[in-house]
């Protein structure tokens, strides 16, 4: 029976649906600010279909009803949050709601999860390490081939490619990616590149073993021709690719607290990272205080420009 294994730690939670000893879906909730999806905020209108929430943050909306002119107080459902992109992030989405709209905060992962009547335990699992490997790499393997997962602003990519006969090697690839994208909670639009099979029986079977590893809800097309189907999987937050490969140093900064939690010391300790690791974790002192509280000890930061950007590190400071 599959069961959520929720892990609450400094700078994000983590929940795993767990069966066996495998991840079948997973989530990474950060700590940062920002609207998140299915909170209700007061706003101000702004131009270009913009409203700010009383925070700063930009939301774009889907349609200004009749009678809103821009300055004027609302109230707007965030649908989908803002979303890492190389040198802008994408703005959060929402729409306005009626004015007597009650302000609410985004449910919270492990409550929501709680609330789904699955059985869910506290504690983490070890197959993260390998899940993190993917997100960060794009790499899935399977017997006889391997999917490559790539980021682009239009849709997620992914291709199957292998030693397998074509028609194996598709079928293989379809029920590796329909699990992986379940796994690694990527939404929106998709795209997968199957081996060209000219057989439509065949590519039908594709289609077929792709939607048997990927639950609902999503759309999908047939598999055309060139062996192309694309997937839209609705979309409230980033995917953990996303997460790991857009904003890498605040993916090593979290990982660096979560290794500091789970090392087993107590008292004053000394992480040590990258420049651009210890600035993310320095515009955090929350996160630092958080864990000198944990371990009963100063936490502090050091920097090494050697070390590569998941290389950090966490030891006893030396008095």
């Amino acid at each position: 029976m599959a069961e959520w294994w929720i892990e609450a730690g400094i700078g994000e939670t983590r929940a795993a649906l767990v069966e066996g000893e495998r991840i079948l879906e997973a989530r990474i909730e950060l700590d940062e600010p920002g609207p998140r999806a299915g909170a209700v905020v007061a706003a101000r209108l702004r131009a270009n279909r913009i409203a700010e929430s009383e925070s700063g943050d930009p939301i774009l909306l889907d349609a200004i009803p009749r009678g809103i002119t821009e300055g004027s107080a609302i109230r707007v459902l965030v649908t989908r949050e803002a979303l890492p992109e190389p040198g802008k992030p994408k703005r959060a989405l929402g729409r306005i709601v009626p004015p007597e709209t009650a302000l609410a905060d985004a449910p919270a992962m492990a409550g929501e999860i709680a609330a789904s009547g699955q059985a869910v335990s506290t504690g983490t699992h070890e197959g993260w390490d390998d899940l993190l490997e993917e997100a960060a790499t794009g790499q899935v393997t399977f017997p006889g081939g391997a999917l490559q997962i790539s980021l682009t602003p239009a849709m997620t990519v992914i291709d199957v490619d292998g030693m397998l006969p074509l028609a194996e090697l598709a079928l293989a690839g379809a029920s590796t990616a329909g699990a992986a994208i379940r796994r690694l909670g990527i939404t929106g639009s998709i795209g997968i590149d199957f081996p060209t099979v000219g057989d439509k029986s065949v590519r039908n079977a594709i289609a077929e073993a792709l939607r048997a590893a990927l639950p609902a809800p999503f759309e999908a097309t047939a598999v055309n021709g060139f062996g192309f189907m694309q997937i839209i999987r609705p979309r409230l937050r980033a995917s953990i690719p996303e997460l790991v490969q857009r904003d890498p140093a605040g993916a090593a900064a979290r990982a660096l607290m979560r290794q500091a939690q789970q090392s087993g010391l107590t008292g004053a300790v000394t992480l040590t990272a990258c420049p651009a690791v210890i600035a993310r974790l320095r515009a955090r002192p929350d996160w630092l205080g958080a864990l000198s509280r944990q371990l009963g000890g100063q936490a502090g930061l050091r920097e090494d420009a050697g070390l590569g950007m998941g290389a950090g590190h966490v030891a006893q400071t030396q008095r």
